[in-house]
Order: structure tokens, then sequence, then C-alpha cells
């Protein structure tokens, strides 16, 4: 069944508002779209329980297109660690297919609910703190970035994230300049995204009550319309991100992101 034109809308207006995000913070936009997208799927007659994996899972399916559009924007400005990229993204899909295949599909809505606050609330306080790394840390061997990578890659498939709440914070740890974080995670973003798909719609084909318009836990119509518009939006977000300050920027938005995971702790513990 395809959405009214009004879920359309909205969907694309999520979608525009995502994008930005996306490049001008070097997050995926998960803390704001998942809390949305079960709205919208409630709205539809799916359950919590239900519309909670799907809303986790499609935010994260988005997440692959509006990666390669920022990430495209960042290398421009030759801001992105490739060598990162390449070191992390094994650790990534090892931790993320293990998420999605069984942990995801095993835990319950109320749970996942709980976790979701915890981790915009954890995203919240890592943009207020403003802590200064020893000189002398660095980048950690092959060993510590497939570890690093694996906890990233596992976190982000049950949130529905791009990881940037814990690769930024673990780059800029390690003396990674914050412009090089924000554009290494951002392409990080799509081996998280890809490996966590595959696992969200293989663990979810034998559900018998997903909506016509879902393929395993993925609302298709959700992930066509969000995924278009945030592409269009996410070079803008990066454009911006290199033109202004950013510590108000993101001091403003992580008071927002308390707000917002005071109500999804709210509604799982009252569902």
């Amino acid at each position: 069944m395809m959405p009214d034109l009004t879920v359309l809308l909205e969907l694309a207006a999520l979608g525009l508002c995502i994008g930005f995000l996306a490049g001008l913070l070097g997050i995926g936009g998960g803390a704001v779209m998942v809390p949305f997208l079960i709205w919208l799927l409630e709205k539809r007659g799916v359950p919590f329980e239900l519309a909670i994996k799907m809303a986790i899972a499609t935010s994260m399916a988005t997440i692959a297109f509006t990666s390669l559009s920022s990430v495209r924007a960042h290398h421009q400005r030759g801001a992105v660690r490739w060598d990162l990229v390449k070191t992390m993204s094994p650790g990534i899909v090892a931790g993320s297919l293990l998420g999605s295949l069984s942990i995801f599909a095993w835990l319950n809505g109320q749970i996942l609910t709980v976790v979701f606050a915890l981790f915009v609330s954890f995203s919240a306080t890592q943009m207020l703190i403003d802590t200064k790394p020893k000189p002398s840390r660095q980048i950690p061997g092959w060993a510590g970035q497939f570890g690093a990578g694996s906890v990233i890659g596992l976190v982000s498939g049950l949130v529905g994230a791009g990881g940037a709440f814990i690769s930024v914070p673990f780059m800029t740890w390690c003396n990674v300049a914050i412009h090089h974080a924000v554009a290494t995670s951002a392409a990080l973003g799509f081996p998280i995204a890809l490996a966590n798909v595959a696992g969200y719609v293989v663990s979810g084909l034998s559900l018998q009550q997903l909506p016509a318009d879902a393929i395993g836990y993925l609302w298709l119509p959700a992930l066509v319309v969000i995924s278009c518009c945030s592409v269009l939006m996410a070079p803008l977000g990066a454009a911006t991100a290199h033109r202004m300050p950013m510590r108000p920027l993101r001091r403003l938005f992580a008071c927002q992101l308390y707000l917002l995971a005071g109500l999804m702790l709210y509604k799982g513990l009252a569902s």
C-alpha cells in the first residue's frame, strides 16, 4: 500500500533535514529520524514493537545514500582520511553483521527504545564536552582499529545511526583534526549501513506482520523518499560546516537531543 501524499511530504521534509545535518555535523541523522519514523508507522497501524525496529533499520538504510553524498563534498576538500576508512572497515562490517543478524532481532522493542535513548543522550553529551587529548596520543594499530570498528558497527546497528557518535570522539581522542574526523566518519557510514541493512533484511524476512511495502525490517517508501531528499541537502550541509564555527551550533543541537532522548525513554517505558 502506497503512503498518501501527506505522508510522502512528511518523509520528504524529514529527508531534507537529515541530509543537511549529515553534511553539517557528520551525523547520519538516526537520532532525529527514528522517532519520526516510529510516529509515522504507528499512524499506519504498525505496532510499536515492530515500528521501532523498522524505524531503526530504515534509518540505517538511508545512511548509505546520505554518506555517499556527504563524503563526495568532504572529499573535494581533502578532508577524508581514507587510510583510516580502509583499516577500520573490516571491524565495522564484522560488528555490524553480528548486531543486525542476531542481537537486533532478539531484543524487544522496549529494550531497543531504552538503548536508543541512551545513545541519543551520549551523542548529546559528546557534543557538549570539549576535552583535549594528550598531544602524544595516536591512532592505534590494525588490531586496535579493528576492535574500535567492531564496536562502532555493532552499536550503530542497534540504534540506526551512522556511527559518528562513537567514531568522531574516538578519532579526535587520537588527535585526528575535527574536520578530518567528521569527514572520515561520514565515509565510515557507508560500510556501517551496507552491512547492517543486509542483516536487517535477512533477519526480518520471516516476519508475518510486516506491512506490504516493507522488505525485512525496511520500510521502502521512507527509504526512497528520505534518501532522495537527504542526498540533495548533504552537500549544502557539508559546505556550511566549512564556513561557520561549529561549537555553538553543536551545543544547541545537543540540548535538543536531550529533549528527544527523554521523550523516547518515556515512550519506551510507557509502551
